[in-house]
């Protein structure tokens, strides 16, 4: 079995977020695990800047300026070439109705913050595990 899999070994994550000192951390964790992470910190340009770099995992704010995670989230699973992307979702209001509206527009996972180094991590290891197994023309 690879060992590398659910590590990133080369895979970009694009970190969609406007607050340095997670995006620091979660920089941080992940380039541990062997992922090229890059962030974006302007909801109105995000769409843009996801295209551009077709990464294999989304890491979402759903509050940003200029335009809402949410509204993103939308975007991206009207559009056939990202429907499949791995979406993890990081809030600081963990409501209910919050997680109902993601996971009705696609989310593919939710995290509420503040969150534990160890919750993300593993979090991104079961979403790239996930979208592997779903993908036959994977490097798995």
């Amino acid at each position: 079995m690879d060992q590398d899999v659910g590590r990133g070994h080369g895979r970009r994550v694009l970190l969609v977020e406007d607050e340095p000192n997670i995006i620091e951390a979660i920089r941080f964790l992940l380039s541990r695990e062997g992922w090229q992470v890059e962030a974006h910190a302007d909801g109105a340009s995000a769409m843009e800047e996801i295209s551009r770099l077709t990464p294999d995992l989304l890491i979402l704010d759903m509050m940003l300026p200029g335009r809402s995670g949410m509204e993103i989230l939308r975007d991206l699973r009207s559009r056939p070439e990202f429907m499949a992307l791995p979406v993890l979702m990081l809030t600081a209001r963990g409501q209910t109705r919050d997680r109902e509206l993601a996971e009705k527009a696609g989310v593919s996972r939710f995290m509420t913050k503040p969150f534990s180094n160890t919750e993300v991590v593993t979090a991104v290891r079961d979403l790239v595990a996930q979208a592997q197994a779903n993908d036959p023309t994977s490097r798995a």
